[in-house]
């Protein structure tokens, strides 16, 4: 993988990932991608007493899933409101009801496994980027709480100087149920947890090609082949083309982030007094935390196609800035970048086609739905619990769309325009 380590990874809990070295000829479970999803299915598929094998193509967690925000929160990018108009109210409720649940099961699978990660219910905010959008946040608040019974907090202009020190945002909208933790950390305690229970884990295997049908697939890999009763595909927004069903689906997007030197506790007081986790209403949004170490993590879609990093750092640098002018003088010292998998309706999906099962497209919510949706997959195919609400979304296709996202700049130009004109 070219993309260069992020803070993560550099400063995550050293701990022992028994990979394994040598690619079995026949498994009863082959999950492709070694992320939150795919352990997370393959730990409970073990627990189950399938054999599993996890195929990495790099390195264990190396994708998003140490590349993240590490912000653990309720809903989807997509708009409430319009999944609300499009599924209706009951459909609209299960899929929020979920979102709720993966967050009680990060909680519950950190605590079980005893995963040193940093975890925290910090609450999150999203900041109204203009006066305008304030009153969206406001219609948020009010859908949140008749059609979902779910109780956020609006702030004005003068109440959210208690949440952040800067005069950059126009209010914001509190969710105390979202959470915070360190990615890299977590992802290695799930993988540990994957091995406990029993899966296989393997590193630069990489899946060439998926023949066959259930009960006798065969996958084609960079160390040979290997038989498969089952197929996971666990790989977001690194898919590729390999499934070309799924790749027509899923738009890779790159994110970046920046983290500064470690801050002072007086200046962290100040610029984010209570710890939380906070976004903004762009559509080319930020998102900012503070580290474990106290380090001002700023990330956001200063570009749309991976890669780029050094270029995107710069312009990351410039907007905490503008957020935050006591960092001026600050450091910046790591910058890197990730891929997201996004969907042509903002939703993630998980399902089944040709026997090959699947869980990705979390456009930017996928610390916990990945990490849940990964589990009730594992148990699904186990024949232990019931497809989730989400398996009943259809799945559309986006247009004129094979896997080469050709159409990323435009997408780009426009959400800046929008931007600009909101």
């Amino acid at each position: 993988m070219s993309e260069p380590p992020g803070l993560w990874s550099a400063t995550a809990p050293r701990i022992d990932v028994p990979v394994g070295q040598t690619l079995p000829s026949e498994v009863e479970v082959a999950i492709i991608g070694g992320g939150y999803t795919g352990l997370a299915a393959a730990r409970a598929m073990a627990r189950g007493g399938a054999r599993v094998a996890v195929l990495e193509r790099s390195t264990i967690g190396a994708g998003a899933s140490n590349r993240n925000g590490g912000m653990v929160l309720p809903g989807f990018k997509a708009d409430l409101g319009r999944v609300v108009r499009r599924h209706g109210r009951a459909t609209a409720r299960a899929l929020f009801e979920e979102s709720l649940e993966a967050i009680r099961f990060v909680a519950r699978l950190i605590a079980e496994e005893t995963i040193d990660c940093d975890w925290r219910r910090s609450g999150h905010l999203t900041l109204a980027a203009k006066p305008s959008h304030l009153s969206r946040l406001r219609s948020e608040q009010q859908l949140l709480a008749r059609e979902f019974g779910y109780q956020t907090t609006l702030l004005g202009p003068t109440e959210v100087r208690t949440e952040i020190g800067s005069h950059h945002y126009a209010g914001g909208l509190l969710d105390p149920e979202a959470g915070a933790l360190q990615p890299a950390a977590f992802v290695d305690g799930l993988a540990v947890a994957a091995c406990r229970a029993g899966a296989l884990l393997l590193e630069q295997v990489e899946v060439l090609a998926v023949r066959g049908g259930p009960g006798a697939f065969r996958l084609e890999t960079s160390r040979g082949a290997v038989a498969a009763r089952r197929v996971v595909v666990a790989t977001n927004g690194y898919h590729g083309r390999l499934v070309p069903w799924l790749a027509s689906r899923i738009v890779p997007v790159g994110s970046f982030i920046i983290a500064t030197e470690p801050l002072a506790p007086g200046l962290r007081a100040r610029l984010i007094p209570h710890n939380r986790t906070l976004s903004d209403t762009w559509n080319l949004l930020h998102y900012f935390r503070f580290s474990p170490d106290g380090r001002m993590v700023f990330g956001g879609r200063a570009g749309f196609t991976p890669g780029a990093v050094r270029r995107s750092a710069t312009l990351l640098r410039r907007a905490m800035v503008q957020v935050f002018p006591e960092l001026s003088g600050t450091t910046v010292t790591y910058a890197w970048g990730g891929t997201l998998g996004f969907t042509l309706d903002q939703l993630p999906h998980v399902g089944e086609w040709q026997g090959i099962a699947y869980a990705l497209g979390y456009c930017g919510h996928g610390v916990a739905f990945s990490t849940w949706l990964g589990d009730r997959l594992g148990q699904v195919l186990l024949g232990a619990a019931p497809w989730p609400a989400l398996a009943a979304i259809p799945f559309p296709a986006i247009p004129f769309y094979r896997g080469r996202p050709w159409f990323l700049p435009f997408a780009g130009a426009y959400y800046g325009l929008r931007d600009r004109l909101s």
